[in-house]
């Protein structure tokens, strides 16, 4: 597996990002192009009935991806809380935010600690954070 980086991080699948996505929006538009020209037959029934059907496809296409982010999002707050615990003692600090912890698992514990209160005191993003750290410790587990 390549070495993970700031440059490369990010994870896209093939098959959802740009396949699945990409059908799914052709199919929308044709829905809605033949529910268009349906209007002038008596025969819009059908034509509504697969614009509906995309639309939750829409829909589904969009939880599908939230609902297990939002589980790592929680098993991720739940590690890094540990491993500050492990390293000080003390849970994490409350005034951090989600997308701060997030970036913060990808520091080594030797500037761990460092970079959560300078998080905090400089009110850094998740990209600062990435951009500060030097010993990249890869997560090859986020979806």
């Amino acid at each position: 597996m390549m070495e993970q980086n700031l440059k490369n991080h990010s994870k896209y699948v093939t098959g959802y990002h740009v396949v699945l996505t990409f059908l799914i929006l052709a199919g929308t538009i044709g829905a809605a192009i033949n529910f268009y020209h349906s209007l002038n037959n008596a025969n819009h029934y059908n034509s509504a009935l697969l614009l509906i059907l995309f639309f939750i496809a829409i829909i589904l296409f969009w939880y599908v991806r939230q609902f297990p982010l939002k589980a790592q999002d929680r098993v991720i707050r739940a590690e890094e809380n540990m491993r500050y615990f492990s390293i000080t003692g003390k849970l994490l600090p409350v005034q951090l935010r989600k997308s701060q912890i997030i970036a913060l698992r990808f520091a080594g514990d030797d500037e761990f600690v460092t970079l959560v209160e300078k998080a905090i005191k400089e009110n850094l993003t998740a990209k600062d954070i990435k951009a500060l750290i030097k010993n990249w410790r890869a997560d090859y587990y986020r979806m």
